[in-house]
């Protein structure tokens, strides 16, 4: 648990847009405050640094040795995310760690040893876990609103392979293997850290196809994964980067109810008029109410969700218990991998997986 009246955050890397959305609303906080920022590319880093009002340094060291930095928040390239991680741990600070955790399991591995190892806190940026309707129908599934879940359904999708400037531009790097793997792998990790923080276990298979099926820019474009769980529960995830518009994100059917969420990913979110309702809900010993609307307001935009990681950050960093643990971040790297493995043998592949 930390303490002090105002927290200073340091931010290592601008790479990954997200960490914009979180510098913009910490600058509102009252206990929480930028201090200080790193990035390998100067012309970045200064032009963001610039931005928040905030000193750069091209020298990594000189924003992990302030001591005024309690946190830092890493942005990076994915396939930099393990050594900026392993020298922010190494120097005591706290990490909040943009997703997908790493690029392999044996990353994952080397930065929860390190953070274990050396106690500090540490975290995944997961913005699902902060969202109001997915609080709400986790909560829903927990208290057995719905019976018995045998089936559940998420898409998490986003259109910016249709974006040339997303493709070209200085964010090409999510469209590169060697930097991030492929499309399912940098978005897909959402929706799976959501079905393993929603159902609190891991599966035992999944069959999975990934592909390009409407573009040629990046590894993949598309992807659907089938996993298993040992209650014998389907859970469906599908991902693409070619997705335009949409209407209904979640569908989870159990025995005694069904819940279904509209506009829960950023094609849904940004097509305007929306869909009434945000989160609806189904129960057989309640039909003659037929759908029950929560109430849950509809955000205006996919980035209103990402900023909300903001501020559940800074309260978990001050309670002392992540928001996504290091070892949670790690499931939803083995689920993806073991989706890619199956994509690419054409057989279902079991858990716990090995690369």
């Amino acid at each position: 648990m930390v303490a002090k009246a105002r927290l200073g955050i340091g931010i290592l890397s601008y790479a990954h847009g997200h960490v914009n959305a979180y510098a913009q609303r910490i600058r509102a906080f009252d206990d929480a405050w930028l201090v200080s920022c790193w990035d390998d590319d100067e012309e970045r880093g200064r032009r963001n640094a610039d931005g928040f009002g905030i000193p750069y340094s091209p020298h990594l060291d000189d924003t992990l040795s302030r001591p005024d930095v309690d946190c830092v928040i890493i942005a990076s390239e994915t396939n930099k995310h393990t050594d900026l991680c392993l020298a922010a741990i190494d120097a005591g600070k706290a990490v909040l760690l943009q997703k997908p955790m790493a690029l392999t399991l044996a990353e994952c591995d080397r930065i929860i040893e390190a953070a274990e190892r050396r106690g500090v806190w540490f975290s995944l940026a997961f913005q699902m876990r902060c969202d109001p309707q997915n609080i709400a129908m986790r909560d829903l599934v927990r208290s057995g609103a719905v019976g018995r879940v045998g089936t559940i359904r998420r898409r998490h999708c986003i259109p910016v392979l249709f974006n040339e400037q997303f493709v070209e531009g200085p964010t090409h790097w999510h469209v590169t293997a060697e930097a991030n793997r492929g499309m399912f792998f940098d978005d897909a990790t959402h929706a799976l850290d959501w079905l393993y923080w929603m159902l609190e276990e891991k599966p035992v298979s999944v069959i999975a196809e990934i592909d390009n099926v409407l573009t040629e820019v990046a590894p993949d474009d598309t992807g659907l994964a089938l996993f298993r769980y040992p209650s014998g529960l389907f859970a469906e995830v599908y991902n693409s980067s070619v997705t335009l518009a949409g209407e209904n994100t979640t569908e989870i059917y159990g025995d005694r109810g069904v819940i279904v969420q509209n506009h829960g990913d950023a094609p849904s979110a940004a097509v305007k008029p929306p869909h009434p309702t945000g989160v609806k809900l189904y129960q057989t010993d309640k039909a003659a109410l037929g759908w029950q609307d929560l109430g849950l307001p509809i955000p205006a935009g996919q980035g209103e969700r990402i900023a909300a990681v903001a501020r559940p950050f800074i309260d978990a960093l001050r309670s002392g218990r992540p928001m996504c643990s290091a070892s949670d971040g790690r499931v939803s790297v083995e689920m993806c991998l073991a989706a890619y493995r199956s994509a690419e043998t054409g057989r279902r592949v079991s858990f716990p997986f090995n690369e």
